[in-house]
């Protein structure tokens, strides 16, 4: 199965502000019934366990209405741990649908020029992104996260497999949006391989990579940098 790229409706904000809105709660769902929330999850348990620290702070690339982050940072702190959390979306429409009494600061900006010097994060993440971006644009914004974090990059995304998209078709009732129905079979269509993904991130100037698959066809790819400093403490270099 080859990979396809494909423009996603929801990319391009092709729906009203109530679509926008239904295809973000079909998102979260997928995310909390579908095993994408405890990919996240693992991913940041195993940030905190490689600096022994508690409490980071993330910044969440694509992050639309904020959800998954939100939930992370509850998950997170009933286990004892405080995540400092900014959102970032191109579309600034996606954050105001995230709007919440108890919002999280929020900048509208482009993953692959982000607006923030060097160091600013602990840890850049993104949840289901990566597919969207072609392979030069997936070194380019691994450059880019790389550059605004201490710690490194969390990548929560899918694999590319033909019994998932037959899923995804399976699961075509589930979808409340038209964008949604469009747009599910294209992200796995255009979604990347574990190997595809390792050979690519052999690119970058990361020290080290994990990529680990989880059920329902689930990537989770830890991009970690060369060097990374709390206070007079240092993590790497690694090779």
């Amino acid at each position: 199965m080859r990979r396809t790229e494909t423009h996603e409706l929801l990319d391009d904000d092709a729906g009203s502000p109530a679509e926008v809105a239904t295809a973000l709660a079909d998102l979260r769902r997928i995310n909390r019934w579908f095993g994408g929330m405890d990919t996240s999850e693992r991913l940041l348990l195993r940030a905190f366990q490689r600096t022994g620290c508690r409490s980071l702070s993330l910044l969440e690339v694509a992050a639309g209405a904020g959800d998954v982050p939100r939930s992370l940072q509850t998950r997170i702190h009933h286990r004892g741990f405080k995540l400092e959390v900014t959102l970032l979306d191109r579309a600034a429409s996606h954050l105001r649908n995230g709007f919440r009494k108890e919002s999280l600061p929020a900048v509208a900006g482009d993953a692959l020029a982000l607006p923030f010097q060097e160091h600013s994060f602990d840890l850049v993440g993104c949840s289901l992104f990566a597919h969207h971006l072609s392979p030069h644009q997936l070194l380019q914004f691994v450059a880019e996260a790389l550059r605004v974090c201490r710690i490194g990059l969390l990548i929560n995304d899918l694999i590319r497999h033909p019994l998932h998209l037959w899923l995804v078709y399976a699961g075509m009732p589930l979808y409340r949006s038209r964008l949604t129905r469009h747009d599910a079979p294209a992200s796995v269509r255009q979604s990347y391989t574990r190997e595809e993904m390792g050979d690519l991130l052999k690119k970058s100037a990361a020290a080290h990579v994990e990529i680990h698959s989880h059920y329902l066809f689930r990537m989770e790819v830890a991009v970690w940098k060369k060097r990374s400093f709390f206070g007079n403490r240092s993590l790497g270099d690694e090779t």
